[in-house]
């Protein structure tokens, strides 16, 4: 792959980079890969090779065969290599799609054991961590995933950490959630041996962006679905977010807010449009709809999983909001995988 190389005067090279051994990075596209998330892993390259003044980090685009690989959003990219040409590596990186495919991915599993046996380290963009978990190669390792898939993976692979944090680095094994959380993940990378520090937060000020620890976690879309843009607001969604399966009352919530019951549902009316009660069965019923698409549970699981105690009651709770039942929703779901 080409880039356009600007040499930059020595005093604007941030210290310690005249001598970066040139890093080889790989990025394997699957069908229906991210697009935004292959192209934040790969901006902060180019820009750090800009700053440097040379290329001293090399990255190729990988695809399965010889096929042109097609994003998420349809757009086509012309891969470097495909598998079987491609040569060595410091590191490669799963560029995850969306939805998973749980079939045809056995050529894309042996590669990846292949490079690890070469000891080369390991990435997963998006949904990328669970092609390495379905390869065996996260066992012991702590990853994450992009947050509507953590169910899948937690479920599927258990000798694997699942955390909810934007990204992982644990040894030779690098992973991140989806969006511009590679972004987030690259610039770690950058920071750390063979790059430095002030090169890292060189490309940070060059692509306008701020520095988001590996600990931050993944803001779920429940939350952003509702829209809360008050801090208190926001606390109290969060509750409901972490209490979904042994629900709370409205009146403990806003005691545990240290606000009083009717403040806290005029706060819902102002800025939501609903009381506290209606957020809270919707919270619910996104995460319910999330199990459905995301995992195997049956709907008995997921109905006790969400705080129902009633089969009856979750399905019409849930077809009054999607006008669709669980059951019917989850096969429509997967008939169009």
């Amino acid at each position: 792959m080409s880039t356009t190389t600007i040499t930059k005067p020595e005093h604007q090279r941030p210290d310690g980079v005249h001598d970066l051994r040139v890093t080889k990075y790989g990025f394997l596209l699957l069908d229906n890969f991210s697009l935004i998330a292959l192209s934040a892993a790969v901006d902060p390259l180019r820009i750090a090779n800009m700053i440097v003044g040379r290329r001293v980090y090399d990255y190729e685009l990988i695809a399965p065969g010889g096929q042109i690989a097609v994003s998420s959003d349809g757009i086509r990219v012309l891969p470097d290599v495909t598998m079987a040409e491609s040569g060595r590596f410091d590191a490669v990186f799963v560029v995850g799609p969306n939805p998973i495919p749980r079939r045809g991915i056995g050529s894309v599993l042996d590669w990846l054991r292949l490079q690890a046996r070469h000891g080369v380290a390991l990435g997963g963009l998006d949904t990328g961590s669970f092609f390495l978990a379905r390869a065996g190669l996260l066992n012991g390792y702590r990853c994450t995933i992009h947050w509507e898939d953590q169910d899948v993976l937690m479920e599927q692979f258990p000798k694997v950490t699942v955390s909810n944090h934007l990204y992982e680095v644990d040894r030779n094994r690098y992973t991140c959630s989806g969006g511009v959380a590679p972004l987030d993940l690259m610039v770690h990378l950058l920071g750390m041996p063979p790059g430095s520090h002030s090169l890292a937060a060189r490309v940070l000020e060059l692509l306008v962006a701020e520095r988001r620890s590996h600990e931050q976690h993944q803001r779920t879309s429940l939350r952003q679905y509702m829209g809360a843009e008050h801090a208190k607001l926001d606390e109290a969604l969060q509750i409901m977010e972490s209490n979904v399966e042994e629900t709370l009352s409205v009146a403990e919530i806003a005691s545990y807010l240290r606000v009083s019951q009717r403040q806290l549902e005029r706060w819902f009316h102002e800025r939501l449009g609903k009381t506290p009660a209606q957020a809270y069965l919707e919270i619910r019923l996104l995460r319910a709809r999330q199990l459905l698409y995301r995992t195997a549970k049956p709907l008995e699981e997921v109905c006790a999983r969400t705080g129902f105690t009633s089969m009856t009651h979750f399905a019409t709770r849930y077809k009054a909001l999607f006008q669709i039942s669980p059951s019917v929703d989850r096969r429509r779901y997967q008939n169009a995988l």
